[in-house]
């Protein structure tokens, strides 16, 4: 390998895919129906410091990171950065990121934007954005960004996201 080459290869190593899920009906599913990963603490303490986290996200988490993805959290919820990472911390997922609506405004406000949409991924570097709204996938239409959407009643809801990390990335 040439020195050249070498320096090439260190200095432009691609990015990593950022992936970025919302929250309600996403990944904090409070329908009864849904089922609901078991934390390393007991339900109560999860309870009482969280909300029910979707079954399949720990594991799809590790797999992403797997990959070679950097998780996000885009939600335009107040909770705050604290509560989202602590929340995911009991389950054992780290994340590289959080958009709440507080940063959601500012990162929109410095592209100009005059109706502000719900979600804008790219504001943030993101290269795909995973939600249960279709009002966010029309909005990914029309503003040349990627989004997935996963119902709460899909059982093979992670399979999907794994497909759409895939072709992303291959993009």
């Amino acid at each position: 390998m040439s020195i050249l080459h070498s320096v090439f290869a260190s200095t432009f190593r691609p990015q990593r895919t950022r992936i970025s899920f919302d929250l309600d009906d996403t990944l904090a599913c409070h329908r009864g129906e849904v089922p609901a990963e078991q934390g390393y603490f007991p339900t109560f303490i999860h309870r009482w410091l969280g909300e029910p986290l979707r079954q399949g996200t720990g594991s799809l988490m590790r797999e992403l990171r797997r990959r070679g993805c950097s998780v996000w959290i885009y939600t335009t919820s107040g909770r705050t950065p604290f509560y989202i990472r602590r929340w995911l911390l009991l389950h054992g997922i780290r994340v590289d990121g959080v958009v709440n609506s507080e940063r959601h405004r500012h990162g929109l406000a410095a592209h100009g934007f005059s109706c502000l949409p719900s979600k804008f991924p790219p504001a943030f570097g993101i290269d795909l954005h995973i939600d249960d709204s279709e009002g966010v996938r029309m909005e990914g239409e029309a503003h040349g960004f990627r989004v997935l959407v996963v119902r709460p009643d899909d059982e093979r809801w992670t399979l999907r996201v794994l497909d759409a990390v895939a072709h992303a990335q291959a993009a």
